[in-house]
């Protein structure tokens, strides 16, 4: 018996949107850019951190902000093509509606960054100020995605346990 989430009210896939999410290249593909991306930006603020505290390694706390930036960029394109895939629309699926606004800014925060870099635009510090809020952003919206694994995970094993139930009777 097929569930929606209109029947059920709180699943987050219905059961076609969890076959085309299990059978999709694309859920590899985030599984393995989200941590990459993070790694980064463990090591990327650590240097924006220590430019803003010693005032030396500008270049290898910019690099670090642009590789961290285009991982971001990537992982976004990816995403939308998974969430096309799974869901049907690119963007603010119901699923990962609130996810994906913030998101947005997520990418403004790093984009001006970016913009403020090749225009200077703001002060070296200015910039990493500016790197530092998308990097909070960041935070804030890997947050988001993890709680919604979570939820993933634990409403697909309480449908395991409703199978083995279903099928024990």
């Amino acid at each position: 018996m097929s569930k929606s989430r209109g029947a059920q009210g709180k699943s987050l896939y219905t059961d076609e949107e969890r076959r085309r999410r299990d059978a999709s290249p694309w859920t590899m593909v985030q599984g393995v850019l989200a941590p990459l991306q993070f790694i980064v930006f463990l090591v990327s603020l650590g240097l924006v951190l220590h430019y803003l505290a010693t005032g030396s390694g500008y270049e290898a706390a910019t690099i670090s902000i642009v590789v961290k930036t285009l991982l971001l960029y990537t992982i976004m394109i990816t995403g939308s093509i998974w969430e096309h895939e799974v869901f049907g629309r690119y963007l603010f699926a119901p699923a990962f509606y609130w996810e994906d606004v913030f998101s947005m800014l997520v990418l403004a925060l790093h984009t001006a960054y970016l913009i403020a870099l090749f225009t200077g635009w703001l002060s070296p510090s200015g910039q990493m100020l500016l790197a530092l809020a998308a990097y909070a952003a960041y935070v804030i919206n890997a947050a988001q995605f993890l709680l919604k694994l979570r939820a993933a995970r634990i409403e697909g094993a309480c449908r395991s346990e409703l199978s083995l139930a279903e099928a024990a009777q």
